[in-house]
């Protein structure tokens, strides 16, 4: 992406921060400073920081200065000492998650800098996956017949542009860690309000051709020429020993660390920084409980841990970069996948860091299990996968601030489950525990206007609950419907635990979701109002479309019904529970019966089957329970030709019929070729709707199609609107979006996850020789038994 000026109103973030303490620290920006900041779990604040510009150059010559600049196009009110400005024209930003490049040609003076950010967002790493660091490395280049000496500048404001900051008693001081031969020397930055305090720390590795100099403390306010002139004058920092005293009430204080270097004729040098922060106990809104972060573990719950954890980022990252590209290599080596998918599937990723997550130690005295033991049919108090990887809650989106939203995590779950498979098995576990709980509270819902209890037993909870509140410990924030109605919630686990199972292969967490999984089915079975073997829908918007009525059996929620009870199957045979193999058979021969009947219409299946006259309209999700299948390893039956025939409609009309085809797929269309305008949903394009879409069409043969529906989505997102690195929800023809920065589109790893098993498929048809036909009829025989 070249920075422009143009490009400072597109606020496109540059996240490298780590997998689970994003929540501590902001996201910096392509205009060159913080802009996203979210230092008290799950609350997010915009805001730009001007002494936060986070990195000046300062290019000497034979002893004199020669060029000095703040990186960044932007031209603040205050610090007007500086030099602001750097023309766009010369600076080019990458980014592979959690990789990024800033590359910066220096107007005039033949020297390239290069800033490669990386961060320990590490697939199956549960130790520095945790940790709050970001590395930044300055590769430079000079491209002249002379010597430069070189320094870089790091500024940090002591806060995050909250108020806050002007509450008082902040404070600065310096430090070197020298350890195991390597040393570090930086500024840590005490920031001490009421409620969850923390240390920020800026910090350098120290080598024999490096010179590390810092000012402990600077005011932000004014023109801020005193900090100026101390970098131009000889390239380094007066470095004053001992702390700042702390700061009085309506103050702030910032601090800097420069690094300077020569950089002979034609040659090339590097700096190394760090960002650390430490946060290690944080309580949520209510104040009620405090909660320890998954990296004190390694480093320590006594908030003295930033010099440790800036060691160990300084003298590690080459590790990380090397599993990264590990990581990343064969996707990225694929010829046969196309640029734009590489650079989705990698960099939807932020999402997973930078959703309010919060990653938490469990504590000693907590019961998962909702107070259900597990020789009561159900859980441990507390299971293992928790007890050794922690407690695991991110946002459904920056803007809807509910932890863990389970209608839409059934979407992103794929993200986690393929790359932290037992962060996902911890979700799944909390989940369950919450379904055996209740809570009579009566609370009035906004869509229907009546009271209803906040949470009922033996149904699958919206949510967690809301930051702001005590999440883990009241769940169900949402307050639109009462949701112990929806028809969805209570499949989409039991889909999930099966999907996880197939994945994972753990027996254990099988066997201790079975029960569960009994349990919600069997709330699921009221639904069931004719006894037809098929679920009905209420007539009002009763699942994940919550703003989309449905009335009677319907494609999406029917779909998904008829596949839960195939995966119940399933999980019986493999507890050897033939009773209610039995009973699960039998509902799923009548419902697949009532299924075809009420919605197939001989090209795809009908939205509901209430015969309004938008009845039949072309659902884009309609086939989200085959997907689960498909992606469980199973669904290769007798409706293949059915979902086939489906999806290739979805594809004509949603699709191809939608915007030229180059925005994804309508949620509704009327089969005449013109969006469903019913509800405010019915015309969105979900994006992370749109990557399972796609993924279900891989898994089907039809790659072409799949790659060309997600492919409209990622043009429009990331490179139309400008909405990189703060995926909508949704968005329509007109370029509408809501809900930025939403955790459904991490869905697009269901596409790498079918892309995974279409290969697979290939190879063993190529060094089998079995054909489809063959395969079909393996499958049916393995479905008849």
């Amino acid at each position: 992406i070249r920075i422009t000026s143009l490009m400072l109103l597109l606020v496109v973030d540059t996240k490298v921060l780590h997998l689970v303490e994003s929540e501590e620290e902001p996201s910096p920006g392509v205009g060159g400073g913080f802009c996203r900041w979210q230092l008290n779990p799950g609350m997010y604040h915009y805001k730009t920081v001007p002494a936060n510009r986070y990195f000046t150059v300062c290019l000497r010559r034979a002893g004199q200065t020669v060029y000095q600049q703040v990186l960044s196009v932007e031209r603040p009110p205050t610090l007007q000492g500086w030099n602001w400005g750097y023309c766009g024209e010369y600076a080019f930003y990458h980014a592979l998650y959690p990789r990024a490049w800033t590359v910066y040609h220096l107007p005039g003076q033949d020297v390239t800098l290069t800033c490669r950010q990386v961060s320990p967002v590490i697939p199956h790493d549960y130790q520095d996956s945790s940790l709050p660091v970001a590395v930044f490395l300055w590769d430079i280049e000079n491209k002249n017949d002379y010597d430069l000496e070189v320094s870089i500048m790091f500024t940090m404001v002591n806060g995050s542009g909250h108020k806050d900051d002007k509450s008082g008693g902040h404070w600065n001081e310096p430090f070197h860690l020298e350890k195991d031969g390597d040393a570090v020397s930086g500024v840590l930055l005490h920031h001490c309000p009421a409620v969850n305090p923390y240390t920020l720390c800026i910090a350098a590795r120290e080598k024999a051709d490096r010179e590390v100099s810092h000012q402990t403390a600077f005011s932000p306010k004014g023109t801020c020429s005193a900090l100026w002139n101390d970098l131009i004058t000889d390239g380094r920092l007066d470095s004053p020993t001992g702390s700042s005293p702390p700061t009085a009430k309506g103050d702030k204080v910032a601090a800097a660390l420069a690094v300077g270097c020569t950089v002979p004729a034609q040659s090339h040098n590097m700096l190394e920084f760090c960002l650390a922060w430490d946060m290690p106990k944080i309580t949520f809104g209510s104040r009620e409980r405090e909660h320890i972060r998954r990296y004190t573990r390694y480093f320590g719950a006594r908030g003295a841990a930033s010099p440790a954890l800036s060691h160990y980022a300084l003298t590690h990252y080459r590790q990380w970069e090397k599993s990264i590209e590990e990581w990343q290599r064969p996707i990225l080596q694929d010829s046969s996948l196309p640029s734009w998918y590489k650079s989705a599937l990698f960099n939807e990723l932020y999402f997973i860091v930078d959703g309010g997550t919060v990653w938490t130690e469990l504590p000693e005295d907590a019961d998962v299990s909702g107070g259900l033991r597990s020789e009561n049919g159900g859980l441990p108090a507390q299971p293992a996968v928790i007890k050794e990887y922690g407690r695991f809650a991110y946002l459904e989106g920056q803007e809807y601030r509910m932890y863990n939203t389970y209608d839409v995590h059934f979407y992103a779950s794929f993200a986690l489950i393929m790359l932290w498979p037992k962060l996902a098995l911890s979700v799944q576990y909390d989940i369950a525990g919450s379904v055996v709980q209740q809570d009579p509270t009566e609370r009035l819902h906004l869509m229907s206007g009546r009271c209803s209890p906040v949470k009922t037993r033996n149904v699958v909870p919206h949510d967690i609950g809301d930051p702001d509140d005590e999440p883990w410990q009241r769940v169900n924030a949402y307050l639109i419907h009462d949701t112990a109605d929806w028809k969805d919630l209570n499949l989409k686990f039991v889909l999930q635990v099966y999907r996880d199972f197939h994945l994972t292969q753990d027996r254990q967490y099988l066997q201790d979701m079975w029960p569960i999984c009994q349990a919600v089915m069997e709330s699921e079975m009221k639904f069931d109002l004719d006894g037809d073997g098929l679920i009905e829908n209420s007539g009002y918007a009763d699942q994940t479309y919550d703003g989309w009525t449905v009335t009677g059996p319907s494609a999406y929620c029917g779909g998904l019904w008829l596949a839960s009870l195939c995966v119940m199957c399933k999980m019986a045979i493999l507890l050897d529970n033939k009773e209610m193999y039995q009973l699960y058979r039998s509902t799923l021969d009548k419902g697949s019966t009532a299924f075809d009947k009420l919605l197939w219409n001989g090209k795809y299946y009908n939205y509901d089957s209430s015969g309004r006259d938008l009845s039949n309209s072309v659902m884009s999700d309609q086939c989200a329970g085959h997907w689960f299948l498909r992606a469980s390893g199973l669904g290769d039956g007798e409706f293949k030709e059915k979902i086939r025939s489906a999806l290739k409609s979805v594809y004509e009309l949603n699709v191809m019929s939608f915007a030229g085809g180059h925005m994804g797929a309508v949620n509704g269309m009327r089969p005449e070729g013109v969006p469903d305008r019913s509800s405010v949903q019915s015309d969105e394009v979900w994006i992370g709707v749109v990557y399972g879409l796609a993924a279900t069409m891989i898994h089907e043969g039809m790659l072409t199609e799949g790659l060309r529906t997600a492919e409209g989505c990622y043009r429009t997102v990331w490179e139309q609107l400008g909405m990189a690195f703060q995926t909508p929800e949704a968005y329509c023809e007109k370029s509408i979006y809501r809900s930025l920065a939403y955790m459904r589109p991490l869905s697009i790893w269901a596409m790498q996850l079918a892309l995974n098993a279409s290969q697979r498929d290939q190879t063993t048809l190529a060094s089998t020789g079995t054909t489809d036909q063959d395969q079909a009829v393996q499958a049916q025989k393995e479905d008849q038994s």
